[in-house]
């Protein structure tokens, strides 16, 4: 296609979307709420097919010469130490790339950015949009200032909050958890604290599950906090919960901390006259898996590419409502349940014990969870 394409939000998934598109020789706008890029860490994990995005489209080097590359990530148990360590190397045969890469979305989004302008695209921040109104020939966005943008079509990438979707009235139905995530990055060694870590870490346990998480600036520490609280107060309270996990005899050295309300969501239709959905905008869940970022990113991907061959987007669009409650959602939501489940502890481990023993059970395992499985056939 020739007509200029509109993209609302400059994170990861709509910088995505619009270095597809202007790779592609396709004008593209993307316009940002925001004054600059955002600089808080969220997202940090890269499932290997969005690394094979990500070379494809010129940035994965980049990307890795700032991040940790994690070839196994571990189940263990808070009390009797490591359970089964999976390694992502049984999938060398599926993927170019079979490890993640830790590196936080903050780091990548930059080279996006660079890469969007490189190629002739417009990336204007402050732009906050107020009204989409889609049209026969193409979409109309109003942005708060007043300011007006036409677009033969628009992908909004604008977040769960998605200014888009709320335009247009799309529902977006799902589910709220009932604690809340609070997430601690933290300067300490943990691999000396808890010997034998993965960069990977989820760890049950029947009081407080927790994740472990290694990404190049800190480890990442996520713990379920129950409603009914302040923030204050579980702040105030993170000191102990952190020497619980593991005492070097002081208190933990935290960089930043932060609780958040997670949800399970997907909006009715991926589509609406010549408007995408991608990324949160479209779907939410939660972030044990690390799926989110990744699924959002082959959303926009998947999306750009089809407008930039000209390809009616529907078919696309249908497929991506379809992996993101089949699988996005159904995995994350199992996760969940898999670590606040406090009973079947010793057959639990068992079935974990036996999945990393076999490699071919493994592989199937790790193929669903990378959502390689749920971008093409697999045998």
């Amino acid at each position: 296609m020739s007509g200029r394409v509109l993209v609302a939000g400059a994170g990861p998934v709509g910088l995505a979307a619009a270095l597809t598109l202007a790779r592609g020789g396709v004008p593209v706008t993307v316009l940002e709420a925001g004054i600059g890029l955002a600089a808080e860490s969220r997202a940090s994990t890269f499932h290997p097919p969005t690394l094979e995005m990500l070379a494809a489209l010129g940035v994965l080097d980049d990307l890795m010469a700032l991040g940790l590359t994690a070839s196994t990530f571990q189940y263990r148990d808070r009390r009797g130490g490591p359970i089964a360590t999976l390694d992502l190397r049984v999938l060398s045969g599926d993927t170019p790339y079979p490890f993640r890469v830790q590196c936080e979305q903050s780091k990548l989004t930059p080279i996006l950015h660079e890469r969007v302008l490189r190629h002739g695209g417009e990336v204007l921040f402050g732009q906050e949009i107020a009204d989409v109104s889609p049209h026969a020939g193409g979409v109309l966005a109003t942005t708060v200032r007043g300011e007006r943008f036409t677009g033969d079509w628009l992908i909004g990438a604008d977040g769960a909050h998605s200014a888009v979707r709320r335009s247009l009235g799309i529902p977006f139905e799902g589910i709220t958890y009932p604690e809340r995530f609070l997430v601690a990055s933290v300067h300490e060694d943990l691999e000396a604290l808890l010997p034998g870590i993965a960069p990977i870490n989820y760890v049950f346990d029947p009081e407080e599950w927790l994740v472990l998480l290694r990404t190049p600036d800190h480890w990442r520490v996520l713990l379920p906090t129950p409603d009914g609280t302040t923030d204050e107060e579980e702040l105030a309270a993170l000191p102990g919960r952190l020497r619980a996990v593991a005492d070097p005899g002081r208190d933990w050295e935290v960089a930043h901390a932060s609780l958040y309300r997670v949800h399970q969501r997907v909006a009715a239709r991926f589509l609406d006259g010549r408007v995408l959905l991608a990324g949160d905008a479209a779907h939410v869940n939660n972030p044990l898996g690390g799926l989110g970022m990744n699924s959002g990113i082959h959303d926009a991907v998947l999306m750009a590419t089809a407008l930039a061959s000209g390809s009616p987007p529907g078919a696309v669009a249908a497929r991506r409502r379809e992996v993101a409650l089949g699988h996005v959602q159904a995995i994350s939501h199992g996760n969940w349940e898999r670590m606040r489940s406090p009973g079947r502890a010793s057959g639990r481990h068992d079935e974990l014990r036996a999945l990393a023993a076999d490699p071919g059970a493994a592989r199937t395992y790790l193929l669903r969870a990378c959502l390689i499985s749920s971008l093409r056939e697999t045998g």
